[in-house]
């Protein structure tokens, strides 16, 4: 069985602070075999540094998602930069925009988020694209300064005009925990729209916890709950869907791979 990659978790967040130890344990017993730890401001971000510096399944990304833009420091740019100098960073994100909670002012969130994608183009690094409730104008930012290693649309719910925008730019399209829910059969048929050589899987931890552990904090071992039920939508056999998204990630982090 290929081992399975959970594209996109937040273990560097105070939820784990208890037990890092034991979350990864289970998650070895799963079968996860690589997990993106996500930064969200500047302190998660190096936190997510140091953690893949310990831990060989981990690996990081560095940035500022649009909760967090009204709160970063003057020099927060070159911060990231040099946290992204390290080898254990594939990616700059969590970054974009959020119109449904709007804990930053829309024009503060883009402002940092165009000002990351312009660092992301600087450095030749993929970016982690966060959008809620505001899809149009994400993709539109995202034309104007087009990241020239594109990424990941992370936690992707919209609509099959929305998907084929993001393929367009050559993003590749993460599903999460929601894919499993009994009312996401527009989701579930989104799937089969995805090209398998785009499909990435994850879990948001400690958010959006797939059946049957939805109510509990999510963590990267529940993400096999998610890749059976992925696995059952598009009619794969799970060792097949586990190599796909392995050589997705392969191709994106790791271009230069045969």
């Amino acid at each position: 069985m290929a081992p399975l990659i959970d594209s996109h978790a937040h273990l560097n967040f105070p939820q784990y602070k208890a037990d890092l130890e034991q979350v990864l344990a289970r998650a070895r017993e799963a079968g996860v075999g690589m997990i993106i730890n996500v930064g969200a401001d500047e302190s998660s971000s190096e936190a997510a540094v140091k953690l893949s510096e310990s831990y060989p399944q981990l690996w990081a990304s560095v940035g500022v998602h649009p909760h967090a833009a009204a709160g970063v420091s003057p020099r927060y740019r070159s911060k990231l930069a040099d946290l992204a100098a390290n080898r254990r960073v594939l990616a700059m994100g969590e970054m974009g925009l959020d119109f449904y909670r709007d804990l930053s002012p829309r024009p503060t969130q883009e402002k940092v988020f165009r000002e990351q994608l312009e660092l992301a183009a600087e450095l030749n690094r993929p970016v982690i694209i966060h959008s809620r409730a505001a899809h149009a104008r994400t993709l539109q930012v995202l034309r104007e300064i087009r990241p020239p290693r594109a990424g990941i649309a992370h936690c992707f719910s919209g609509s099959s005009k929305e998907l084929d925008a993001f393929l367009e730019l050559g993003f590749y399209i993460s599903i999460a925990g929601p894919v499993t829910y009994p009312r996401s059969h527009e989701l579930r048929a989104l799937l089969k729209e995805i090209p398998a050589g785009r499909l990435l899987l994850e879990t948001d931890a400690p958010y959006l916890s797939p059946l049957p552990h939805r109510g509990k904090r999510n963590e990267p071992a529940f993400i096999r709950a998610t890749y059976e039920r992925v696995a059952l939508a598009l009619d794969m056999e799970l060792d097949s869907l586990a190599r796909q998204v392995q050589a997705n990630i392969t191709r994106l982090f790791w271009p230069e791979q045969p």
